[in-house]
Formats: structure tokens, C-alpha cells, sequence
């Protein structure tokens, strides 16, 4: 198994920076957070790869640069320096997002505000693949981190959904369409991760349990945050879903007006939120053939019309058979599953999803209790 570093990382080809000393302890300048509760951590995982598809050609995506994603992680570092986090556990990569972390803390200088300790949780081997996702937060939560903050798109947010059991994750937005992960600035983000993984707020009261669909085609089996969507493509290709005339069955854990995606579709038609028990399932068709026609926003920049015959809740805890004979089925927007009349496949809502961070509760719990007020903190304290 991998193990966490504390100090330089001079086997990274990507770093190439001069090993300091500092391991993040610079001498503070004076108090600048809350009290460090020892022991606490919170851990990043930045996944390079977020948003690279067949969406950046097709549509009007944005980029979101890996140095971006430095920025965010060392905006979350001092955000949980301020909330009293002990340890950052930092995700190391190939691509030089973790090597601009290490080389911001190798120029601290004395007299800066504090940093929580940092430290790099490394791969035995870099696939490129979701398996580094699952592999990272497995060793985060065995490294104690009690809230783990996601910078990735959906299929980020998946992959760690396997392996964080009953740790929070925070995701934030740096894919293509981000039905799961929000927007939300990093500065924002840390301060409420570190609230929680300081014990200052309850884990139970400041998060969720994410629902989940499960698919099933004959022995595999797949998962899904956001949405699973049936087309007459019969090859997963480039993966990505951008052709809406092959549509035939969506089926969605929750559906906002608000979302861009496929499951925006259901959103305009039948929204369900987050946390409600039931889903959505939508069955499409072609413009010409369907008695209804949404305009959705299935992609950046393409709002493009969709053939709707039908669209209603989606029960928990009840196997629905797809009805197509053959094609592809892609889970949160990535088609996984190659399927013919030999494979019947099922779709189930379940309330077994990952534990999510809820921002909006945690910020206004921290308004209406005062706790990220240190005399407030310390008055407390003393009586």
C-alpha cells in the first residue's frame, strides 16, 4: 500500500523544486484562526484529467487549467489553517498540480499565517484512470481525514464515491457539465470541510447521504450520482453522450431546472431535488416522433430540442427493466455498457449514495452559532 509523505517529494519527475525544511510549519505571525484541533484532517484530491472529452470539440465547454486547480487547492490550505485543521492530506499526480502545491509551501517565508501540516498521499503507479481517484480517498480515510474535498466533474465525484464509505465528500465543479459537483469558491469550500473535520459542527448535521442508481447488465454492474441515459448507439466510442436523436431512457437521482446535462431534461420536466427519496424516469424519442419537445441545455453552449413521450418518478428500491433490445448505457454522462437482447439490463434508485458535505447548512450554522468567531469561541471556553 502507498503511504503519506511528509516532507519533499524528489522522486517526482513533475516537482523539479529545491527541498526545504519547512514541512509547512513556518513560524506564524501571530493568531490568525481558529484554535488547531490536533489530530483533525481534511484531504484534497485534484484530478487533472477533469473535463477532457469529446464535449470541448462538440461544445462550447470551458477549460479549466491544472494550474487553476493548484490555485484552488492552496486557496482550500488556507482555509482550513484558518478553521483550526491539523493535516492536509494533498493528492499527488503527474501533471504538475500537486508540484505547484509543494512548491508554495517549499516559499513560505517567517511571519506568515499559519498552514496546517501537508502532506503528499502517492501512488504506487499513475494510471490516469478513475482507479487513482478510488485509490487516493481509500488512503485518505485510512490517514484520518474526515472530510475529502473533490476537485473534478462528475466521473470524479463517482469514482471516489466507491471508496470514501461514511467520509464526506465535498466535490467542487472543474469538469464539462458538473451535474454533481457545485460551484463553489475554494476559500468558501475549506472553511466549511474545515468546520466539520474539526469537530466544530457534526458531521451528521452538516452533510447528506446522496442517493444512487444502480445498473445492472447480466454481471456488470455500474453506478451513478446523477443520471443513467439508454441510446441506440451500440459502442461506447468516445464515451461521451452528444447525440440527442439516440436518447431512448433517462433515468435520474435528482433533476434541477437549474442543471446543465442530461439530467437537466428531467429538471425541465419533472424536478426532483437532492435530497428526496424518488427519481425521475424520462422516456425519449426522436423530435419528429415524440408528442413533446423540451429545449434542454445538454451541453456548454447547446440547447438543443428533445422528443419527451413520457416523464415521471422513479421509485426507490424497485428494479426497472430498460425496454431497448440493444445499444449503450451511459452512466453520469460517460457510456460504460454495451448491452444486446442476451443482456436484459435494470436500473434501481437507492439511498445508498455517498456522504455529501452541505455548504449551505454548514456556513449558516457557523452564522447562527458564531463559530468562526474566536472571542466567541474563547468566552465559550472559559465558561
Amino acid at each position: 500500500m502507498g503511504r503519506a509523505r511528509r516532507r519533499g517529494l524528489a522522486d517526482w519527475p513533475e516537482a523539479r523544486v529545491q527541498q526545504g525544511g519547512s514541512n509547512g510549519r513556518v513560524p506564524p505571525s501571530g493568531p490568525t484562526g481558529l484554535p488547531v484541533v490536533p489530530g483533525s484532517a481534511i484531504g484534497v484530491v485534484a484530478n487533472p484529467m477533469s473535463g477532457r472529452d469529446i464535449r470541448r470539440l462538440v461544445a462550447q465547454a470551458s477549460v479549466f487549467p491544472n494550474a487553476e486547480k493548484t490555485n484552488m487547492a492552496l486557496r482550500l490550505v488556507a482555509a482550513a489553517a484558518a478553521t483550526g485543521v491539523d493535516r492536509v492530506l494533498m493528492s499527488t499526480d503527474g501533471m504538475g498540480v500537486a508540484a505547484g502545491v509543494l512548491r508554495a509551501r517549499d516559499k513560505r517565508r517567517p511571519g506568515a499565517p499559519r498552514w496546517p501540516e501537508l502532506e503528499f498521499v502517492e501512488l504506487d503507479t499513475i494510471s490516469g484512470t478513475a482507479e487513482d481517484t478510488r485509490v487516493l480517498v481509500r488512503r485518505m480515510v485510512a490517514a484520518g481525514a474526515s472530510v475529502i474535498v473533490l476537485l473534478g466533474g462528475d466521473g470524479t465525484v463517482r469514482a471516489a464515491a466507491a471508496a470514501s464509505g461514511d467520509v464526506a465528500l465535498l466535490p467542487l465543479s472543474t469538469g464539462t457539465n458538473n451535474a454533481f459537483p457545485e460551484m463553489w469558491e475554494a476559500t468558501v469550500a475549506g472553511t466549511a470541510a474545515g468546520l466539520v473535520a474539526t469537530g466544530r459542527l457534526p458531521v451528521g448535521e452538516a452533510s447528506y447521504r446522496a442517493k444512487a442508481l444502480h445498473v445492472a447488465a447480466g454481471a456488470k454492474h455500474e453506478l451513478a450520482l446523477v443520471d443513467v441515459c439508454v441510446s441506440t448507439v451500440t459502442h461506447v466510442g468516445s464515451r461521451a453522450l452528444w447525440q440527442p436523436a439516440t436518447l431512448r431512457e433517462l433515468y435520474c437521482a435528482f433533476a434541477e431546472p437549474h442543471a446543465i446535462g442530461l439530467s437537466s431534461i428531467a429538471g425541465l420536466l419533472h424536478p426532483v431535488a437532492r435530497t428526496d427519496p424518488d427519481g425521475v424516469v424520462v422516456r425519449l424519442a426522436g423530435v419528429e416522433a415524440a408528442p413533446q419537445t423540451v429545449l434542454a441545455p445538454i451541453a456548454p453552449g447547446v440547447v438543443a430540442p428533445i422528443g419527451v413521450h413520457h416523464a415521471g418518478p422513479l421509485a426507490a428500491g424497485r428494479p426497472h427493466p430498460v425496454g431497448l433490445a440493444r445499444g449503450t448505457v451511459a452512466v453520469d454522462g460517460e457510456r460504460e455498457i454495451e448491452f444486446g437482447p442476451s443482456t436484459p439490463v435494470t436500473v434501481t434508485l437507492a439511498p445508498d449514495g455517498p456522504r455529501v458535505l452541505d455548504v449551505r447548512t454548514v456556513l449558516a450554522a457557523a452564522a447562527q452559532r458564531r463559530l468562526l468567531d474566536p472571542d466567541a469561541l474563547t468566552q465559550e471556553v472559559r465558561s
